[in-house]
C-alpha cells in the first residue's frame, strides 16, 4: 500500500454518520477530509471547483447511494455515479453504503465505480480500502464476493468472519485515535450543554443547541462503535453488517418474475426519475412566453431546487407506500400531500433555522415563507393537474388515462406522458417555493447575491418581473384558465432541449365548468357566443369582401383603366400633331 497522503470528498445525507466519520478520519496520518457535503449538486460544485484551481486537492471520493434506504434513493445515487465517471473519469470512487442488494452493486462496479465497504467495516480496513481504491486499484469488499461474483458461492450464516488485518501497534493507533475523537467531541458536548443552561435562552436557540447535543452523542456513539475492531464486536455480540446477507441475484430475479409480470413500482419510478434527472441536465431557460417565478433564479439554483423536490418527492412516495394507502384515499389527500410537499422542499432548500437581518430584525426565512401556504395553494398548488394520475400510475401501476388515450402501463407512451406530468409538478412545486419570497423579501440584497439572475439584480428589474407575475395571475384567473375549462385541456411546462417549455394535453373538465362564476363565466361564454357567429360572421365577411372586390376590380378598375387610357390617347394625339406641325414648317422654309 502507498503512503501517499491521501485527500478525500465524503459524501453522505446522514449528518451523524458525517460527522462521526469526518473525525474518526481526521486523526489518522496521511489522510485529509478536504470536504464534506450533503448533496449531489454541492458535490458537483465542489469537484467544478477544484477542477479549475488545482485537481490534486481530491484523490478519492467516498459516497452513499441516496440515503441508503429508499430504492429511488439508490437509483439516483447510481445514476449520480454514472455522472461523475463521464465528468471525471480518472477519479477513484469508493462506494461505504449499507446497501447490499446485488443489481445494484454489479452496475455500480459495471459503470466504473472503483470500490466497496458497506457501513460498519472496521476502520483499519476502511482506510485500507480508501489507499487501496486511491492507489488507482480495487477493493471489494469480501463479504460481498458473492454478490459481485456470478459464480461464487453464498456464505452461510455460519460461515467464519474474515480475520482483520491489523497488527497490535495499529490497534494501539486505532484506541489512541478513538480516544482523541471521543475527547473533542465531549469538549464540543461541555460547551453545548453549558450554552444550554444559561437562563432566558431564547426557544429557538435552545430547540438548535438541543438538536446539536443530540448529534455529539449520537456521533460519540457512532465513534466508539466505528473504532472497535471486529474481534472486540464479536465479544460485545455487535454484528459488523448491519443488514442481512441477501440471496442471489439470478434468485432475486426469478422471484420478482413470479410475483408480477409488470415492472415492480420501485422500478417505474427508478426509471422515470432517471428520465427526468437526464433532462434536468438540459438549459433551465423559460422559452415560453408566460412567466414564471423560478425565472429569477440562476441557472444552478433552479436545478438544485428541481433535485431537492424531485429527492422530497421520492421520500414522500415512499412513505405512502409504507402506509398502505388506498387509491381512493389518494385523491381524499391530494392538497394535503401537495402542501407537504411544498413545505418540506421550501424548507430544505432555505434552510430550517437560516435568518436573515433586516432593519433591526432578524427574521426566521422558512417559518415567514410557510406563512403564504394559503396564497400558494391557491395561487398554484390546486391548479397542478393530474397529480393524483402521477402518483397512481407510480404507486398502484394503473394504466394512465391522458390526451383522451389509455395507455399500459410499461408502454413507451405511458413513461413519456408521465415523465411530462413529473416536470410540470416540479415545475409549479418550484414556483411555489420562489412565490412566498418573492412576496416578502424580493429585494433583500443577500438573497439576490445568492440566488437571483444577472438579469434580476436592480430594484426596477424585480418590480417590473414581479408586476409580469401579477399580470400573469390576473389573466389566468380571468381569461385563460377559464379558455382551458371550456376547451377541455390542461397546460403542461416541460423541460425541452432548449428549455423549459409549455404543451397542453387533453383532458375532461366538465365539473369546472360547472363551478364558473363570475367574470371567468363570462369569459366562457363570449367564446361560445364567438364560436356561435363565427361561421356566419365569415360567411357575411367573405360576402362582403367579394363585393368590394368586384366594385374595386370591376368598376372602379376598368372606369381608372378607361380614363388613364383615354389620357395616354390624347397625350399621343398632341405629340402626333406637334411632329406634322414641324414637318410642315420646315418646308416652307
Amino acid at each position: 500500500m502507498s503512503d501517499r497522503h491521501l485527500k478525500l470528498l465524503l459524501f453522505d445525507q446522514d449528518p451523524i454518520f458525517r460527522l462521526g466519520l469526518r473525525v474518526a478520519l481526521e486523526a489518522i496520518p496521511n489522510l485529509e477530509v478536504t470536504g464534506v457535503v450533503e448533496t449531489d449538486t454541492t458535490a458537483l460544485q465542489i469537484l467544478a471547483e477544484i477542477a479549475q484551481e488545482d485537481p490534486k486537492q481530491v484523490n478519492l471520493l467516498v459516497l452513499e447511494f441516496g440515503n441508503g434506504r429508499s430504492i429511488t434513493s439508490q437509483q439516483l445515487g447510481l445514476q449520480f455515479c454514472r455522472q461523475l465517471k463521464a465528468l471525471y473519469p480518472n477519479l477513484p470512487i469508493l462506494l461505504l453504503s449499507s446497501v447490499q442488494e446485488q443489481g445494484l452493486l454489479l452496475a455500480a462496479k459495471s459503470i466504473g465505480v472503483n470500490g466497496y465497504c458497506p457501513k460498519g467495516t472496521p476502520l483499519p480496513e476502511l482506510v485500507a480500502a480508501m489507499q487501496e481504491v486511491a492507489d488507482g486499484g480495487d477493493y471489494w469488499f469480501q463479504d460481498t464476493q458473492a454478490i459481485i461474483t456470478p459464480h461464487s458461492p453464498l456464505p452461510t450464516p455460519h460461515s467464519p468472519l474474515p480475520t482483520p488485518h491489523s497488527s497490535l501497534p495499529f490497534s494501539k493507533l486505532r484506541n489512541n485515535l478513538r480516544l482523541s475523537g471521543i475527547a473533542d467531541i465531549e469538549a464540543t458536548l461541555a460547551a453545548v450543554t453549558a450554552q444550554l443552561q444559561v437562563p432566558g435562552l431564547p426557544v429557538l436557540d435552545r430547540a438548535i443547541l438541543a438538536g446539536q447535543r443530540r448529534e455529539l452523542l449520537a456521533a460519540r456513539w457512532l465513534l466508539n462503535r466505528l473504532l472497535v475492531s471486529s474481534q472486540e464486536k464479536q465479544e460485545e455480540h455487535i454484528p459488523v453488517a448491519d443488514q442481512p446477507l441477501t440471496p442471489s441475484l439470478s434468485s432475486a430475479i426469478q422471484q420478482r418474475q413470479t410475483v408480477s409480470p409488470l415492472l415492480s413500482p420501485g422500478t417505474l419510478q427508478s426509471e422515470l426519475f432517471v428520465s427526468c434527472i437526464t433532462k434536468l441536465q438540459f438549459p433551465l431557460r423559460n422559452v415560453t412566453d408566460v412567466p414564471l417565478e423560478i425565472d429569477i433564479f440562476r441557472e444552478d439554483k433552479k436545478r438544485e431546487l428541481f433535485y431537492l423536490i424531485l429527492q422530497k418527492l421520492a421520500e414522500q412516495l415512499d412513505e405512502l407506500r409504507a402506509s398502505q394507502i388506498d387509491i381512493n384515499q389518494l385523491y381524499e389527500v391530494k392538497i394535503t400531500l401537495l402542501c407537504d410537499l411544498w413545505q418540506a422542499a421550501t424548507t430544505d432548500f432555505f434552510g430550517k433555522f437560516s435568518r436573515i437581518r433586516i432593519g433591526n430584525q432578524n427574521i426566521e426565512i422558512v417559518n415567514l415563507l410557510l406563512q403564504n401556504t394559503e396564497v400558494v395553494q391557491r395561487d398554484i398548488l390546486n391548479k397542478i393537474p393530474l397529480f393524483c394520475e402521477l402518483y397512481s400510475y407510480l404507486l398502484f401501476q394503473t394504466e394512465l388515462n391522458i390526451d383522451n388515450t389509455s395507455y399500459p402501463v410499461v408502454s413507451a407512451e405511458a413513461k413519456s406522458q408521465t415523465l411530462m406530468i413529473l416536470e410540470n409538478l416540479l415545475i409549479q412545486i418550484a414556483n411555489g417555493v420562489v412565490q412566498p419570497l418573492l412576496n416578502s423579501l424580493a429585494d433583500v440584497e443577500v438573497i439576490k447575491q445568492n440566488l437571483y439572475g444577472r438579469q434580476f439584480i436592480s430594484t426596477r428589474d424585480i418590480e417590473r418581473f414581479r408586476n409580469d407575475l401579477s399580470w400573469k395571475y390576473r389573466l389566468k384567473n380571468y381569461i385563460n384558465e377559464p379558455k382551458a375549462v371550456f376547451e377541455s385541456r390542461y397546460e403542461l411546462f416541460v423541460i425541452a432541449p432548449r428549455g423549459i417549455a409549455n404543451t397542453s394535453v387533453y383532458a375532461p373538465r366538465n365539473q369546472e365548468l360547472l363551478k364558473l362564476s363570475n367574470i371567468p363565466l363570462v369569459v366562457t361564454l363570449l367564446l361560445e357566443f364567438s364560436d356561435a357567429i363565427a361561421p356566419r360572421l365569415k360567411s357575411l365577411l367573405s360576402f362582403v369582401g367579394s363585393g368590394i372586390v368586384f366594385i374595386l376590380t370591376q368598376i372602379i378598375g376598368r372606369g381608372l383603366g378607361l380614363i388613364g387610357r383615354g389620357i395616354l390617347q390624347g397625350i399621343g394625339s398632341v405629340s402626333l400633331l406637334e411632329k406634322n406641325f414641324r414637318r410642315n414648317s420646315d418646308r416652307t422654309k
